[in-house]
């Protein structure tokens, strides 16, 4: 199987989720069939079928992270010896050379990203163009409107 790079928030995050799937949603769905058989019959017991529903949800998400946890290779960005590159888990400050406009992201794996907050998947056009290079260099990204060239004002590892 093949391992996929997760920061450690990201990391941190999922765990948090599982924690809660298994010791808060899980009880209050098994709480909640244990009432509904207590009504009779299950064949036209609604509330029944919409718990079992909620639990196949449930049991199907913790399934899903633990997955990914016990794939992930977890990668602590401030102890990475990068020296000035951009890397996975660098936080960069690029400026769009044609509008002037500067945005900032931090290169996350894929289930971290969330362009909302800043965060964009390893795999995305724009951080695959970043990889490798330093402040000041000018990266040219392959967009569907065409190419647009970004300079590097900043990278943090935080």
């Amino acid at each position: 199987m093949q391992k996929f790079p997760l920061t450690v928030v990201g990391a941190n995050k999922l765990r948090a989720e599982l924690e809660e799937l298994k010791t808060v949603v899980r009880p209050r769905i098994i709480q909640a069939i244990s009432e509904a058989r207590a009504h009779g019959d299950l064949k036209e017991n609604a509330e029944y079928h919409a718990a079992r529903e909620q639990q196949s949800f449930a049991e199907g998400r913790i399934a899903e992270i633990e997955g990914k946890l016990s794939n992930a290779n977890i990668i602590d960005v401030t102890k990475t010896e990068a020296n000035g590159k951009v890397v996975f888990g660098a936080t960069v400050e690029i400026e769009d050379l044609d509008s002037g406009k500067t945005v900032t992201y931090q290169i996350v794996g894929e289930d971290e990203a969330n362009i909302k907050e800043g965060r964009i998947s390893v795999g995305s056009p724009i951080a695959r163009a970043l990889i490798g290079k330093e402040v000041e260099d000018v990266v040219t990204v392959k967009a569907p409107g065409g190419n647009i060239e970004y300079e590097i004002l900043s990278v943090q590892y935080i």
